[in-house]
């Protein structure tokens, strides 16, 4: 237990020398939430247009918000002005809202420590590393400023009970979790079958009804609690409303490095030939480079993608981990299938952020200590989310440092993946996999002459290369050269060349799903 709390003291140093560091706006829409939550009553929470920044989570996270807004006027009473406090960044306020970033991110610490309690030193230690030293959450929290990690402990708690078997613990977490964020109902198709199949079905028709209509009911409980009072307002349509902008067009400012990067680069060269060929190729409305945001088509060649569209590619995108989870619903392979729908829902959604990311590279690690091909997998997937949102901090003082957290993290995870697999002798590994069922174990001991070791292959190598090259451009070398003419090449190089890292991971995470690798 102790060595937990070296784990949590080093993280929690790390993020309190962060503290100054750069925020983006985030920062002001949570203070922004605080006072409205604080300010006016429930039936005027999501109608508020004092500020831009609009109240667009579920009703949870604006109860979390009411209640941090308690304990802001004893720091700094005008942190929680609707209307003189707008932009309000005194130290006061940095502190405050830092602080609650960090104290409510030992939710996860929770998780962490429930998930590895029953793993070996070595695989506990190295799930610490992954997760509570995840540079991709120290960016996006704790610099950036959000409350992922927060979020994020939820959903790993949730898969921490369906692991151990209790899978009305599992539901009842995670419909908690969709009611503070509605974004991870990506997985919900997931944890709907898996429930279904695994709690539910095969035990009987009173008993399999009995335990449909308690999950039913734990679950429907729970979103009583969140939307019960604003559908007593009359206001459930303007919630939904606000939570579900679909106009705010496909893609977010920045890129994220999805799916769509390619077929709105494909309508740009398609144009761009076809006005060579004599064509009048009108250029879209929208730009690329500035969100898309509206109701107007940003392509000039292909077809307007609307959000039924991506609703549709990322329920078949889906569907083989839905077929899985329904004829073989193992609880080993909970997160697995977990982290493949929110990778689905990356690639293929609607107005994806590049953050969302974490929602697959966090749970993945759970993966990651079960084999080594899964371990060097996650350490190819880790490294490209991480370096796709260096753009979050554009700003020269921060730029030492989120290179400096990738390059230590890329290092520790090294470190922790040899050692952990790099003692595995052969005859060991003949135990493990009889222990455990499936092809895959089975063909892990009949191949498994030698001692395995941790090391990528070659084109994961020339893929790492290629990222240094983008980087070695876009930050020394585009300067001097295309800045004033192409200002938004940096960023395209990133999103694509990682784009294309992830359109592997989702592909590679596919064929372990559909080839029964769980």
């Amino acid at each position: 237990m102790s060595q937990l709390w070296w784990y949590i003291g080093i993280a929690t140093c790390v993020k309190l020398l962060l503290i100054p560091s750069y925020h983006s706006t985030d920062f002001e829409v949570h203070r922004h939430w605080l006072a409205l939550t604080r300010s006016l009553p429930l039936s005027q929470w999501y109608s508020d247009k004092t500020s831009p920044w609009t109240l667009d989570y579920p009703p949870f996270f604006a109860f979390f918000e009411r209640f941090l807004s308690l304990f802001a006027p004893l720091v700094d009473p005008k942190i929680v002005h609707l209307h003189d406090g707008l932009n309000y960044t005194a130290p006061t306020a940095v502190y405050f809202q830092r602080a609650t970033v960090i104290v409510s991110d030992f939710c996860l610490f929770y998780a962490v420590h429930r998930l590895g309690r029953n793993l070996g030193p070595m695989a506990r230690n190295l799930i610490w590393i992954l997760v509570a030293w995840s540079p991709m959450l120290v960016i996006v929290d704790h610099m950036h400023f959000q409350y992922n990690g927060f979020l994020l402990g939820l959903l790993l708690l949730s898969i921490s009970f369906l692991m151990e078997g209790r899978d009305l613990a599992g539901g009842f977490v995670f419909a908690i979790l969709l009611c503070f964020k509605h974004l991870f109902a990506v997985a919900a198709p997931v944890y709907f079958v898996y429930l279904l199949r695994h709690y539910c079905w095969g035990r009987g028709i009173v008993r399999g009804f009995w335990q449909l209509f308690v999950m039913g009911t734990a679950v429907l409980a729970v979103f009583a609690a969140a939307y019960g009072p604003f559908v007593y307002q009359g206001q459930i349509q303007l919630v939904l409303r606000q939570m579900f902008p679909f106009g705010r067009g496909l893609c977010h400012a920045y890129w994220a490095p999805n799916f769509w990067v390619f077929y709105i680069l494909l309508d740009k060269v398609l144009a761009f030939m076809l006005r060579k060929l004599g064509f009048s190729i009108e250029a879209p409305m929208a730009s690329f480079t500035g969100g898309l945001v509206g109701d107007m088509s940003p392509f000039a060649v292909l077809p307007l993608v609307t959000p039924l569209t991506t609703f549709v590619m990322v329920l078949l995108a889906l569907s083989p981990c839905l077929i899985r989870a329904w004829n073989k619903p193992q609880r080993k392979s909970i997160s697995r299938w977990v982290a493949y729908a929110y990778t689905c829902g990356f690639l293929f959604g609607w107005h994806v952020h590049e953050k969302a990311s974490l929602h697959f590279v966090i749970p993945f690690a759970i993966v990651a200590v079960q084999s080594l091909e899964d371990a060097k997998h996650y350490f190819l997937l880790s490294i490209v989310s991480c370096y796709s949102l260096f753009p979050l901090l554009y700003e020269a003082q921060e730029y030492p440092i989120k290179v400096l957290l990738l390059l230590l993290h890329s290092l520790l995870m090294w470190l922790g993946f040899s050692a952990l697999y790099g003692q595995i002798e052969p005859a060991e590994e003949a135990v493990i996999a009889k222990k455990v069922d499936g092809p895959y174990e089975a063909r892990i001991s009949q191949g498994s002459a030698r001692k395995r070791e941790f090391k990528m292959g070659s084109v994961s190598r020339i893929y790492f290369f290629g990222l240094v090259i983008v980087e070695v451009y876009g930050q020394f070398l585009h300067p001097y050269l295309l800045s004033n003419k192409l200002p938004f090449v940096p960023l395209m190089m990133i999103s694509t060349y990682c784009a294309v890292g992830i359109m592997y991971s989702w592909i590679w995470q596919l064929r372990q799903i559909v080839g029964s690798v769980s």
